[in-house]
C-alpha cells in the first residue's frame, strides 16, 4: 500500500484448492473445498479485511501436457460457482483471481513448468476471446457483489455446523453472512463435489421472522456442482426484497421505475418475496405464480429458457434463465472529472442495463443520444432495459446509427446491430518465398570464437549446486540467463579419447546436441519432465596431436520458478553440470560459451533482456525487421522444405497483411507435424522458434508438445502493412527434419468497437558492433 497517513498492513493469503490435474478435468477430490478460510482469518488477522490476494482461476499445463482446453474444463464455471461463492461466504472483500487473462510467455519469459502459451484456462482466452462460460459466470458474480453494498458490512458466521443449517436437508450446507438488516446465505452441497440434484427447503431469518422457503409449494432444487446466493431483506432499487432463492444479477433505480434482475439455472424451482402490496402483472412470459400475503408479493416460478417480466408498482422484476443472463451487461455511465475513476454510488445505482450478446464495453448519454461500444460475433438484438433517456433521440453502436423503438410505458429501447462478414485473407506461407541461413556456423571447421566469453571462473556464486567441473559452465555465472546456450570445448588429442560424457541441464523438456569439429555426435531430444540429461557419445577416430572443438548446443527452457517463499530454485543452473573425456583429465578441455549477445548488457533495448538467445542469427540480430537477407540462399518452401542433416537453419520471409478495420481477428501461427516418417518410424525430432517483427512468440518442440498453434496479437503483427517472420529449425537427429506445414490461421471474427491498435515498438536491424 502507498505509505502515508492511514496506511495499514493487510494480511492476505492465496489458494489453489483444486490443484492442477488437467488430465482429469472432471475429478473433484473429496474434502478439497476450503471451508476453514473464515475461521482461519478470524484466528490470524481478524481486524483487517479478509483478503485473498491470489485465488485459483485456472491451471498451468506442462510440456507434454494435454493442453489448456482441459484446464479450462477443470476450472470451469461450475468451479467458480462452488469455490468462489464459498470464498465470498467468509466475507472476503479483496479477491484477486489468478488468472483472469494469462496471455503468452513470449520471448523466453516463462519458466520450464510451462510452454509458450499461458492461456491458463483462464476467464479470457490467450487470443482475447470471451467465449468461455466462465467469463460470463464471473460477470454474474461480480455484478451481484457490485449491486450489493450490504455485503461489505455483513458479518460471516462460524460455519463449523454449516451442513443442515438453515435447511431441512443435511445434504445441503448453508453459510450465513448476517448484517444489520440484509443477510446473505451461500448454499451448496455438504459434499461439495456432489453431482446430485437435491431438493430442500430454507428456513431464513427475515424482518418478518423466520420464513420457510418456498412458502407456496414444492421444494427448492440445488443441482450438482452448483452453489447459490440467497438473500433476505435486500435493498432492491429502493424496495425491500424480503427474500429470494433466485440469484440476483443486478438492481438499479431510474426516474420513474426500478429494475431487479434475477436468474436461475436449469430445472430449478424458486421463490422471492417483495415488501410490496400494490398491483402486479406479468408483462412478458408465463408460469409465474403471484400471491399476496401479509403485505408482501410472492413470486414463485420454475426456471425456464423463456424470459418473464413482472411489474409490481414501479418495479420491474426480470426473471432470466442463467444462459440468457450471460447476455446482459451493466455499464456505469462516465464519471465527472471531479470523481474521476473512483466509485460513484449515484452512477452505479443508475447504470445502464443492456442485453447485447457477446461483449459491451462502454455507454455514454449525450443530448438524448445513447452511445454504446462493444463487440458482436453475429447479428445481435440490443435491448436497453434501464438507463436510456425517457425520450431517446438516437441510438449509436460503435459510432453507427441504429434503428430503434422505445416503449412509451417502460422506456425500454430495442434495436438490432447487423453483423457484417468482412472480406480478408491471410498469406499462404508455402508461397511467400523464403530466405535461409545456416545458424550454426560454429560446427564448421575454422570457425573463429575469439570474441566468445571465456569460461574461466573456478568458482560459482550459485549456492544451489556446487561445481563439479574445473571451471563453471553455468550460463548464469557469465550473464547468459535466457535462450539457447552454446559451449565450445577445445582440446588437443592424445589419441586415447574415445567418448565424451556430458551432463547438461536446461529445464523441463530441454534438448541438446553435440558435435566434434563438424561431426555430429548425437542429441538428447528431450523428455517432458526431464530437466537434465546424461549423454555419452562415441567419438570418431581421433588423431594424436590434433586440435579438436566440442560444440554443445543447449535449449534453455527458462529459469526455475520459486514455488515456495524463501526457496532458491530460481538459481538452478543452466548449462553443463559435468563432463568426462575418456582417457583425459577434465582440465584438458578449455571452454568458451555464449548466449544472447552482450548477456546482461543486452543489445535490443526495445524488446528487453529475455527476447533473444544465443543462436548465431539471434546474436547478429537477424530476427529483427530489416535484416540483410538479400545474400541468403533462396528457399521456396522455407522450413517446410527442411534440412537433411542435424543443425540449425534460420528462415525469414516478409508479407503484408490487410485486415479490415472494425474487427478483432486473432491470427496465429500453426505447426502441422508429421505423425510418422516415410519408413513408418517416429518423425525426426526438431525444435523451432518463431519471431514476428523481432518478437519471439513461440517455441515449438515437435517430439513433446502439446502446443502447435501460437497466437500472435495485433500490434506484434502489423495488421495493415509489412511483417517480417523468422523461423529457426533445429534438427536433432541424423537425416535432419522439416516442418510438415506452417501456416497462418485466423480465429473467430469479432466485429469490434475497440478501435485502432498501436503497434508495439519495432526497432529494426542494424549492424551490431562486436557481434560474432
Amino acid at each position: 500500500l502507498h505509505p502515508g497517513p492511514g496506511t495499514v498492513d493487510i494480511y492476505g493469503y492465496d489458494g489453489y484448492p483444486l490443484g492442477f490435474d488437467c488430465a482429469n478435468p472432471t475429478t473433484w477430490p473429496d474434502n478439497d473445498l476450503p471451508t476453514y478460510y473464515g475461521n482461519l482469518h478470524e484466528e490470524q488477522s481478524p481486524y483487517t479485511p479478509n483478503s485473498i490476494v491470489e485465488f485459483q482461476g485456472g491451471s498451468f499445463d506442462p510440456w507434454g501436457g494435454l493442453g489448456f482446453a482441459q484446464c479450462a474444463e477443470l476450472l470451469n464455471a461450475e468451479f467458480q460457482r462452488v469455490f468462489y461463492k464459498n470464498d465470498f461466504s467468509f466475507g472476503v472483500t479483496i479477491f484477486n483471481i489468478y488468472m483472469t487473462y494469462g496471455g503468452t510467455n513470449w520471448g523466453n519469459l516463462g519458466h520450464p513448468g510451462g510452454y509458450t502459451s499461458y492461456d491458463y484456462g483462464a476467464v479470457i482466452t490467450e487470443d482475447r476471446l470471451v467465449s468461455r462460460e466462465k467469463y460470463s459466470e464471473a460477470k454474474l458474480e461480480a455484478n451481484f457483489l457490485q449491486a450489493s453494498p450490504a455485503y461489505l458490512t455483513a458479518v460471516p458466521q462460524n460455519n463449523t455446523h454449516a451442513n443442515g443449517s438453515y435447511t431441512n436437508n443435511p445434504e445441503i450446507a448453508v453459510t450465513a453472512l448476517l448484517g444489520n438488516r440484509t443477510n446473505f446465505f451461500v448454499i451448496r452441497h455438504a459434499a461439495y463435489n456432489s453431482r446430485a440434484s437435491t431438493q430442500f427447503k430454507l428456513n431464513l431469518p427475515t424482518s418478518q421472522g423466520n420464513i420457510t422457503i418456498p412458502q407456496l409449494n414444492g421444494s427448492l432444487v440445488l443441482n450438482g456442482r452448483d452453489s447459490k446466493f440467497a438473500v433476505t431483506d435486500y435493498d432492491a432499487a429502493g424496495t425491500n426484497l424480503l427474500y429470494s432463492s433466485a440469484e440476483i444479477f443486478t438492481q438499479k433505480s431510474y426516474d420513474g421505475k426500478q429494475v431487479l434482475v434475477v436468474y436461475a439455472g436449469p430445472n430449478e424451482n424458486h421463490e422471492l418475496a417483495l415488501t410490496l402490496s400494490c398491483s402486479s402483472e406479468v408483462v412478458e412470459g408465463s408460469g409465474v405464480n403471484i400471491v399476496k400475503k401479509k403485505g408482501t408479493t410472492i413470486l414463485g416460478f420454475q426456471s425456464s429458457p423463456e424470459r418473464r417480466i413482472v411489474k409490481i408498482g414501479k418495479l420491474y422484476v426480470y426473471i432470466l434463465d442463467r444462459n440468457d443472463a450471460y447476455n446482459y451487461w451493466v455499464l456505469d455511465l462516465p464519471s465527472s472529472p471531479v470523481s474521476g475513476n473512483y466509485t460513484n454510488g449515484t452512477l452505479e445505482t443508475s447504470a445502464a442495463i443492456v442485453k447485447a450478446g457477446y461483449l459491451l464495453r462502454t455507454v455514454e448519454v449525450k443530448d438524448n443520444t445513447l452511445h454504446l461500444t462493444g463487440d458482436i460475433n453475429a447479428t445481435t438484438d440490443i435491448e436497453i432495459i434501464g438507463g436510456a433517456p425517457a425520450k431517446l433521440a438516437e441510438l449509436m453502436f460503435n459510432g453507427e446509427n441504429i434503428k430503434f423503438a422505445q416503449d412509451s410505458c417502460s422506456g425500454v429501447v430495442t434495436g438490432s446491430v447487423a453483423y457484417k462478414e468482412p472480406s480478408f485473407s491471410v498469406p499462404d506461407l508455402s508461397t511467400v518465398g523464403w530466405k535461409v541461413l545456416n545458424s550454426l556456423p560454429e560446427i564448421v571447421p575454422g570457425y573463429d570464437d575469439s570474441l566468445w566469453t571465456n569460461a574461466d571462473l573456478t568458482y560459482s556464486n550459485n549456492t544451489q549446486r556446487n561445481l563439479t567441473t574445473p571451471v563453471s559452465l553455468y550460463g548464469q555465472d557469465y550473464g547468459y540467463n535466457a535462450g539457447n546456450l552454446l559451449f565450445r570445448g577445445h582440446f588437443t588429442a592424445t589419441g586415447s579419447e574415445s567418448s565424451i560424457y556430458l551432463q547438461t541441464q536446461g529445464g523441463s523438456a530441454f534438448g541438446m546436441s553435440a558435435w566434434l569439429n563438424g561431426t555430429f555426435l548425437g542429441s538428447a531430444p528431450g523428455i517432458d519432465a526431464a530437466s537434465n540429461a546424461n549423454s555419452t557419445f562415441n567419438l570418431p577416430n581421433i588423431a594424436p596431436g590434433s586440435s579438436y572443438v566440442l560444440n554443445v548446443l543447449i535449449d534453455h527452457m527458462g529459469l526455475q520458478e520459486n514455488g515456495q517463499g524463501g526457496s532458491s530454485e530460481m538459481k538452478t543452473p543452466r548449462g553443463i553440470l559435468n563432463y568426462s573425456l575418456s582417457g583425459r583429465n577434465a582440465s584438458a578441455i578449455s571452454w568458451k560459451l555464449t548466449g544472447n549477445l552482450g548477456g546482461e548488457d543486452y543489445r535490443d533495448r526495445t524488446r528487453g533482456p529475455l527476447n533473444e538467445g544465443g543462436l548465431y542469427a539471434e546474436r547478429q540480430g537477424y530476427h529483427l525487421p530489416g535484416a540483410p537477407t538479400s545474400s541468403w540462399a533462396n528457399s521456396t518452401l522455407g522450413p517446410m522444405a527442411g534440412v537433411t542433416s542435424p543443425g540449425v537453419s534460420f528462415y525469414s520471409t516478409t508479407f503484408d497483411l490487410d485486415m479490415p478495420a472494425g474487427y478483432d481477428i486473432p491470427i496465429a501461427i500453426s505447426f502441422t507435424n508429421a505423425t510418422s516418417s516415410n519408413n513408418g518410424s517416429a518423425p525426426a525430432a526438431y525444435r523451432s522458434q518463431i519471431y514476428v517483427n523481432g518478437y519471439q512468440f513461440g517455441k515449438y518442440v515437435s517430439n513433446i508438445g502439446p502446443q502447435d498453434v501460437y497466437p500472435v496479437p495485433q500490434g506484434i503483427f502489423n495488421y495493415n502493412g509489412p511483417n517480417y517472420l523468422a523461423v529457426s529449425l533445429w534438427a536433432l537427429e541424423e537425416g535432419g527434419a522439416k516442418i510438415s506445414n506452417l501456416s497462418l490461421v485466423a480465429g473467430p471474427v469479432i466485429q469490434s468497437g475497440y478501435g485502432p491498435i498501436t503497434l508495439s515498438p519495432m526497432t529494426g536491424w542494424s549492424k551490431r558492433e562486436g557481434a560474432y
